[in-house]
């Protein structure tokens, strides 16, 4: 038999990156604008936000994004009543298909929303710059890093911007635009479920609150508390403070933060509120489960270790 290799054709292909910011602007942020050489998108994780390209303003909300083009004038202020909390990520592609991002902007889906989220995870392996802050022009790498990060980066945006372009494409038809937006179309009770779940683990470091949640998913409160309650047996808000006392733990057990940073990490209000709430949630203080922890760590050492010397 004789093989024949196929080349397969890459629709986009991201050159480098520039810069990748997650934060939260203060209430009454504004930023005059500028423009550069090359493409960025501003995603609305929280809040609301007027942007500007070029002289157009547009109002973005919780999980709405925006592209910029290389070279458009670009400019934000924050007029929401709560601070917003941003991702903005700027790189080159000189990919043709990156014509459909021209004077785009989209609300995203949770599967969307979820691969940002992939690519933010990624990126704090990767780099060494901090994402917090704005005023960053450069990622630097960190010295070690898990294997083939930079390129999981890379492929994450490449995914991301694909998927937006195969499901954000525009429409005539109305009856087709309408079926996809139906209750029929909507996700199930449990996917709906999967998708809140995996924005409280995003947001696991941050205090949210029911309405949050509710704005995000465009959910009323009573709606949102029944799914719980139907699902998990319990509210939304103890169920994201389980996950966070559960992230304590794993932290604990990483050994990579004491109790202060791990409190801070979390943003309870302090140590001993911290500690408080884990108490109420495991019967023991963080103090008491890291001995534990440890206790547990070093015998499973010791035991290796005489397997080893027998």
């Amino acid at each position: 038999m004789t093989y024949i290799k196929t080349k397969l054709k890459r629709s986009i292909d991201i050159d480098a990156i520039i810069t990748l910011h997650y934060f939260e602007y203060m209430k009454n942020f504004e930023f005059k604008g500028e423009s550069h050489n090359f493409w960025e998108f501003l995603y609305v994780d929280k809040g609301t936000v007027a942007v500007r390209a070029d002289d157009t303003w547009t109002t973005l909300k919780t999980g709405d994004i925006i592209f910029h083009q290389p070279n458009e004038f670009h400019a934000i202020k924050s007029i929401g009543k709560d601070s917003p909390n941003l991702v903005v990520m700027s790189f080159t592609c000189d990919s043709p298909a990156m014509d459909f991002f021209i004077r785009r902007n989209f609300t995203l889906s949770m599967e969307e929303r979820s691969m940002i989220s992939q690519i933010i995870t990624e990126a704090r392996q990767t780099f060494s710059t901090p994402m917090h802050i704005p005023s960053v022009e450069q990622v630097e790498l960190k010295d070690n890093t898990p294997f083939a990060s930079q390129q999981m980066i890379l492929l994450y945006l490449e995914l991301f911007l694909i998927t937006l372009i195969r499901e954000h494409q525009p429409t005539g038809n109305a009856s087709s635009a309408m079926h996809k937006s139906s209750p029929e179309k909507e996700s199930t009770e449990h996917e709906r479920l999967s998708e809140i779940l995996k924005f409280l683990e995003f947001h696991i470091c941050e205090k949210l609150t029911v309405s949050d949640i509710c704005d995000a998913f465009s959910i009323s409160r009573s709606a949102l508390q029944s799914l719980f309650h139907e699902q998990l047996d319990c509210g939304v808000i103890d169920h994201f403070n389980k996950m966070k006392i559960q992230r304590a733990k794993d932290i604990i057990c990483d050994g990579s933060m004491n109790l202060t940073e791990i409190a801070y990490f979390l943003s309870y209000s302090s140590l001993p509120y911290f500690s408080k709430q884990f108490r109420i949630a495991t019967g023991m203080s963080p103090s008491a489960y890291a001995s534990s922890v440890k206790g547990i760590t070093d015998a499973l050492r010791n035991s290796k270790e005489r397997e080893r010397d027998v």
